[in-house]
């Protein structure tokens, strides 16, 4: 028998418990947005912190608070920071909920409530899971920091700073976030990086009013013009960026890294038949999974200008912008894109002016790092399977505040089901996931404390 076999059974026989515990504390709303709940929630959990013998406090900003605990029973062992947020969506519109969003109600196996999935329920189960090791152990096997956001439903505004200002005390060997949806297949996953972003909007002016297009048609520039040749000179048919020196600094990903996005299974007639296409993005032969990974996107968002109301108006446009966004991979930086794009748009365009809107760094954890192991190790050990390996994702995330500000490795590692409908209407969580999160949570701590911290 090994030290996690009763702490798993401790947690099959509180089932029951900790389900109603759960759908008690998604019961309590705490909308960022709105500032609704968030002190009392924060209050909630720093003592449920500090009833498992963490030192537990919120720690103020301009802003929402960060709830933060720790408890050091494992001296030589790994410290893993286990990331969270207790904030969540506004449940609007209110009357597509099936049940009131803070009201939990189990339906079909699932908890249905807002927060259960993103990210309430899956960080709960990793506080349950250092429950379950001190109830039947008394320690826990490695070191623990557990940091919970307030404000990442609205953009994580302040993470930043927080993470520099508190470096000592977020001192770690590891970062692990449970949040988000598994696979499709309801496979776990392993989550090494994300890809960063750029906002910008490219801003042109060529007259002082919108004029007649017969009578100024010819003599006058058309705003949205410029700013289609404009981006037409950024984007090439074949999907090619030729935004000049975007690439240079970008990192090549590693042969394992290719190797791992292409074992990732792909159901490429699915997803067109899913999302209404008849072919994907160019360019035509890039591997589906290289193209969330591994390169840039330029996005235009939005192109706005002239006239778009019912019926004809013959008027020649003399403002338009284009918002757009840049996704970012290893190597680049908001900053370095900004610089980019305005250099070519001062030699492509110069009147057009480029209006940044800031931007978040991409994130990458090698896979060869020692911390892989112990993770892919629990997660084998408390859901029976092997997890898919995800170099990184297509979206954006401050993971880099782990990676880059902290340098640690920083895994993101979800428990919800696919389908859970984070940020919709009728949020759910399936319950028996519920519990694999508190299972995989506890092997996870378990797994890392038969490591000794690499040097």
């Amino acid at each position: 028998m090994t030290d996690l076999d009763p702490v798993l059974a401790y947690i099959e026989a509180n089932r029951a418990s900790y389900l109603t515990r759960v759908m008690d504390y998604v019961r309590h709303p705490s909308i960022s947005a709105h500032n609704i709940g968030i002190a009392d929630v924060a209050a909630m959990l720093v003592e449920q912190m500090n009833g498992l013998g963490m030192d537990a406090q919120t720690i103020p900003t301009a802003g929402h608070p960060f709830v933060i605990g720790r408890r050091n029973d494992a001296p030589g062992k790994p410290t893993v920071l286990l990331y969270g947020h207790y904030d969540v969506q506004p449940p609007d519109p209110l009357e597509l909920w099936d049940s009131p969003p803070f009201e939990p109600t189990i339906r079909n196996g699932r908890i249905y409530a807002r927060g259960i999935g993103d990210n309430k329920g899956q960080h709960f189960a990793q506080l349950l899971a250092i429950e379950a090791h001190l109830a039947v152990h008394g320690r826990l096997p490695c070191n623990v920091i557990f940091l919970l956001e307030g404000e990442e439903e609205i953009g994580s505004p302040r993470i930043a700073q927080f993470v520099k200002d508190h470096r000592d005390l977020l001192a770690a060997d590891l970062v692990v976030t449970a949040d988000g949806p598994l696979h499709p297949s309801g496979r776990a996953i392993v989550t090494f990086g994300v890809r960063g972003v750029f906002s910008f909007d490219l801003v042109v002016r060529t007259g002082r009013t919108d004029a007649h297009s017969g009578n100024h048609g010819g003599t006058m520039p058309n705003a949205i013009w410029t700013l289609v040749h404009l981006l037409a000179s950024m984007k090439t048919p074949d999907g090619q960026i030729t935004i000049e020196g975007l690439h240079d600094p970008i990192v090549a990903p590693s042969n394992a890294e290719r190797a791992a996005a292409g074992a990732l299974p792909v159901d490429i007639p699915g997803y067109l038949r899913d999302m209404g296409l008849s072919q994907l993005d160019a360019p035509a032969d890039r591997p589906f999974h290289d193209r969330l990974m591994f390169y840039p996107t330029l996005t235009v968002n939005g192109l706005h200008g002239g006239y778009g109301g019912p019926g004809n108006k013959t008027v020649l446009p003399c403002t338009a912008i284009a918002k757009c966004d840049i996704r970012l991979v290893e190597g680049m930086t908001p900053d370095q894109v900004l610089a980019c794009v305005r250099a070519h748009v001062a030699a492509h365009a110069p009147e057009v002016e480029v209006v940044s809107h800031g931007g978040m760094l991409p994130s990458r954890t090698p896979l060869d790092t020692p911390y892989a192991a112990p993770i892919i190790d629990a997660i084998r050990t408390a859901r029976g399977e092997e997890p898919y390996l995800y170099p990184s994702v297509g979206g954006s995330l401050p993971d880099y505040v782990w990676t880059k500000t902290l340098g640690l490795p920083a895994f993101v590692t979800p428990y919800a089901n696919a389908d859970e409908a984070n940020h919709a209407p009728n949020e759910n969580l399936e319950i028996e996931l519920f519990h694999a999160g508190i299972r995989t949570g506890a092997a996870l701590l378990d797994s890392l404390g038969r490591m000794e911290t690499p040097k």
